[in-house]
């Protein structure tokens, strides 16, 4: 089993990001993007952030034998050619680079039985990691844009649990939960157990059986207050380092 080789203290979690270009000073130059919602988060869940940058897939095994866990954080769209279909027109263009880099460091994580949380994206890539599909434009097929109101905003629905789950276990029968998306899963991975609906039915959990901490949610729980989906992260990520 992978994981930090430093010892006792905070847990490392490392944090994927997105390449794009970023004006800051007199600099506009391609830099690593995460929204800073994420680092409060893993920090007041009592956990050190640390920024995974799309790189070379070589750099992959050193992520997973140095960091504790991750975070599959949200972004842009997949490639369609992933799972053997053509774009829809509201899909967005795609970012090989970023793609190939988090489905290698996914399967990674998996090998190693390291804990992650996938978020938004990060769901929607561990799907495809275990050969399932996507909605690619959700109102097409729900009608209405409850789960992505506008862009650039974030709206609230209510998901329900399977109570038996991990999910349902920390976050209980149900929550209110922060939501920006216009895609979702449709057909499910091998070895993954969907534990999360919306009222429209559209999946918004799934969990990696076999897995010490392998969750997805397709909404956005950095964005709200509630931490407990990053504290349970934490502590199955600090379980080697007792």
């Amino acid at each position: 089993m992978a994981g930090s080789t430093y010892g006792t203290g905070p847990a490392l979690i490392g944090i994927t990001t997105d390449l794009e270009p970023a004006r800051w000073s007199d600099w506009v130059r391609e830099a690593a993007l995460l929204p800073v919602s994420y680092l409060h988060a893993i920090e007041r869940a009592r956990a050190v952030p640390v920024l995974v940058p799309p790189s070379i897939r070589a750099a992959v095994p050193v992520h997973v034998e140095r960091l504790d866990g991750f975070v599959i954080a949200g972004g842009a769209d997949l490639d369609p050619g992933l799972y053997g279909e053509q774009p829809h027109e509201r899909t967005g263009p795609p970012q090989p680079y970023r793609d190939g880099f988090e489905l290698t460091l996914l399967r990674a994580a998996i090998e190693a039985d390291l804990p992650f949380l996938a978020i938004g994206r990060g769901m929607q890539a561990l799907n495809l990691v275990r050969e399932g599909s996507l909605i690619q434009h959700l109102p097409d097929v729900v009608g209405g844009d409850a789960h992505a109101p506008a862009s650039g905003w974030t709206g609230r629905h209510r998901v329900q649990f399977s109570p038996s789950s991990t999910l349902g276990r920390i976050l209980g029968e149900q929550a209110e939960v922060p939501t920006r998306h216009h895609q979702a899963v449709k057909r499910l991975g091998r070895g993954l157990v969907a534990v999360g609906w919306s009222e429209d039915q559209v999946v918004e959990a799934v969990e990696l059986q076999g897995h010490r901490f392998g969750v997805g949610v397709q909404w956005h729980p950095e964005e709200g207050d509630d931490l407990r989906l990053f504290e349970a992260l934490v502590r199955a990520a600090s379980d080697d380092r007792r």
